[in-house]
């Protein structure tokens, strides 16, 4: 059985950083990646890295503050979070592609975890 666990979330003050776990159980997987949610808003990518780390892609608006890694051996991805924001503040989800290919999309998507609240107040 497939499952993805995340920890780290928390609440912060504007300017700090934080670290989120995620360990898959069940089997390995080529793309995995990290989605956020705000209240009332939609799901959306944060960033994204196949099995070898040759694909790496962050969206826009954590360019240059986020980094993605990920560790095959524990079956582990992690997101180092620098610099947070206000507008940072969502539940992060962790999720993994059950094909091969590599893509930025909700929908292609295929397990994901439970979530853990990050919240950066100003």
């Amino acid at each position: 059985q497939v499952q993805l666990s995340e920890s780290g979330g928390g609440l912060v003050q504007t300017g700090a950083s934080l670290r989120l776990s995620c360990v898959a159980s069940g089997r390995a997987f080529n793309a995995m990646g990290w989605f956020r949610q705000a209240p009332g808003k939609e799901r959306e990518f944060v960033t994204a890295m196949s099995y070898t780390g040759a694909r790496i892609s962050y969206a826009d608006s954590v360019k240059g503050r986020f980094t993605i890694s990920r560790d095959n051996d524990k079956n582990t991805i992690y997101l180092q979070m620098d610099s947070l924001k206000p507008e940072d503040t969502a539940v992060y989800y962790c999720a993994a592609d059950r094909e091969y290919g590599f893509s930025t999309s909700v929908g292609e998507y295929d397990y994901w975890g439970q979530g853990t609240q990050v919240t950066v107040l100003s």
